[in-house]
């Protein structure tokens, strides 16, 4: 009898354990996006408010930046996170989670760029207009960007870029 772990180790397997493998898939992704988008948000592209929930965690006192500035430092902070989190997410999806092969590699990495970049795109203009229309913390507006991002990026990969 098959075990638990080489059902769930295998490609072809439940859309259940799938969106789950997509899940796991996603928190390394994201786990990459978080530690450069922090990382850029504290020591290149400041975009940390001082009451931000993440910087009273780290325990710093990141200077009062005007919103306009903030937002726009949010966006570049996230264009950065993005280009290392997508070939994270694009290399975890492709070698443990979908089966390739609907599309030629090459055509296939450029559709995968492009639901991404959109989802990003989305996912980002959200955060900024959070972070300036009400002045919401960049965290808040992060985790509202990773929600939207999560929705449009399974459909679009289960039904339009991959075979499963």
């Amino acid at each position: 009898m098959e075990n638990i772990l080489d059902r769930f180790l295998r490609r072809e397997t439940h859309p259940a354990v799938q969106f789950i493998k997509y899940a796991l898939a996603g928190v390394v992704a994201t786990a990459v996006d978080v530690s450069v988008f922090y990382l850029a948000a504290i020591l290149i592209l400041p975009a940390l408010s001082p009451g931000d929930p993440v910087a009273r965690l780290l325990g710093l006192h990141p200077a009062e930046l005007a919103e306009g500035v903030r937002s726009t430092h949010y966006v570049w902070d996230k264009v950065l996170a993005f280009l290392f989190s997508n070939m994270t997410a694009y290399l975890c999806n492709v070698k443990w989670v979908f089966t390739p092969g609907r599309h030629n590699r090459a055509m296939e990495f450029v559709y995968f760029c492009a639901l991404s970049a959109s989802s990003f795109a989305v996912g980002t203009v959200l955060g900024w207009l959070l972070i300036r229309s009400t002045g919401l913390a960049s965290t808040y507006a992060y985790v509202a960007n990773c929600a939207a991002s999560l929705a449009i990026n399974y459909a679009g990969r289960k039904f339009l870029i991959f075979k499963s």
